[in-house]
């Protein structure tokens, strides 16, 4: 019987590996993003159903960014900055050398089933 492996195991492991450092820097990324918007929606004392009536969007999709579930695109997160009475401001630093991870391109022109993006 193999014995099990806390999270904290796995990130160590995983700790070398730019793959493992990419996404855990996404997921850490979308986590912070939620927590903010929890924290801000709770001191205005909203409901996550309040806020989705005020960014013009659903109740569970409020509840996915808040728990760190999804991949949020710039207009969304403006409609979420925008209802928490927030501006929303990106910011691109530079990282040690030794942290870059290095990503894979995105495939132009051709969607995962193969079709091209336009149809």
């Amino acid at each position: 019987m193999t014995s099990r492996r806390t999270l904290s195991d796995l990130r160590q492991d995983g700790a070398e590996s730019p793959e493992f450092q990419a996404a855990y820097t996404e997921t850490r990324l979308r986590f912070e993003l939620g927590e903010a918007v929890r924290t801000r929606r709770e001191e205005l004392g909203w409901s996550q159903a309040d806020l989705a009536e005020r960014a013009a969007m659903r109740q569970p999709a409020i509840a996915r960014f808040e728990a760190g579930g999804t991949t949020p695109t710039l207009p969304v997160l403006e409609r979420i900055a925008a209802a928490l009475g927030l501006v929303l401001s990106v910011e691109l630093k530079a990282v040690p050398e030794a942290a870059a991870v290095k990503v894979r391109p995105a495939r132009h022109g051709k969607a995962e089933s193969g079709r091209t993006a336009t149809g």
